[in-house]
């Protein structure tokens, strides 16, 4: 799931013009990108980068094969995501209460009651919908997360019908062994296949872990071009990992993607002159003169 017109912009200071985003959008189903999360239908003031949800949603061309996704927080944004357009919805929640707290305003419990009113309505309108577990590694007010607490998560999730549960190590402090762990404990109430990791490189450690995910069974990741991201409510928390260094890896390892990674390249390029910056993507760094 590429993640980089919603998570990737909406930590960033410059606001995007809307016909950028559609060009950034177009650009990465250009490279082969088939599930792209394109924005998020919250409340502007929480994320002004996206307040120009519904003319993204609107103005972005159907593709054959390519699914547009959209993060919506309760009923309300469900009914503006699924009125302008979008394929499928995600929903999200942390592991832990505290960044709950910080960032929808709720408890965990709180927001799975929520939750269920808007999973109603996917399943009445035969709409499929992701969900997230962010804080699933550490988070930044609680500490170190037990895997207990998102192995319950999870299950109460896919009880609830998402048919993908995406976990995520949200201020990267994740490693290897510990990812190894948190999938084996996962797989007691979820099958491989309903399983994503979506981790930030933080501490340079996501394609590591990403790597022994996918030793264990797991092949669904989410990634952002040119490790755009953050989260507003992580203190710290830098870039998703970038999917120009996730395609280089898998595809060294054998593992096919469907990506061009030249015009991958060339969309992050684009979008580096819409923010006025480089991006941090090591892979987009040490082809950024043989792409532009």
């Amino acid at each position: 799931m590429e993640v980089g017109p919603r998570d990737g912009l909406q930590n960033e200071p410059a606001v995007v013009e809307t016909r950028a985003k559609l060009a950034f959008i177009e650009a990465l189903v250009g490279a082969g990108l088939t599930r792209i999360e394109i924005t998020a239908f919250v409340n502007p003031r929480w994320i002004p980068a996206l307040a120009d949800q519904a003319e993204v949603a609107r103005g972005a061309r159907a593709h054959p094969g390519v699914r547009y996704a959209a993060l919506v927080p309760n009923v309300k944004g469900y009914e503006a995501a699924t009125s302008s357009g979008v394929h499928e919805v995600a929903i999200f929640l942390a592991a832990t209460d505290g960044h709950n707290q910080k960032n929808i305003n709720c408890s965990t419990a709180e927001a799975l009651s929520r939750y269920r009113e808007v999973t109603a309505r996917a399943h009445a309108d035969g709409r499929p919908f992701r969900a997230y577990v962010s804080c699933a590694f550490g988070c930044p007010y609680e500490g170190k997360v037990a895997p207990g607490r998102v192995v319950d998560l999870v299950g109460k999730l896919l009880a609830l019908g998402a048919y993908e549960v995406s976990i995520g190590d949200t201020i990267g402090v994740g490693n290897p062994r510990q990812t190894v762990e948190l999938v084996r404990a996962l797989k007691d109430v979820a099958p491989l296949d309903r399983l994503a990791l979506h981790l930030h490189d933080t501490r340079g450690t996501a394609l590591a872990n990403i790597a022994a995910a996918l030793d264990e069974g797991v092949c669904s990741f989410d990634s952002s071009a040119g490790g755009l991201g953050g989260c507003p409510y992580a203190p710290g928390a830098s870039g998703n990992v970038a999917t120009e260094d996730l395609v280089y890896m898998l595809e060294g390892m054998g593992v096919r993607t469907g990506v061009d990674l030249d015009k991958l390249v060339r969309a992050s390029l684009a979008l580096e002159d819409a923010l006025g910056r480089r991006l941090p993507s090591k892979v987009l760094a040490a082809m950024r003169s043989a792409c532009a």
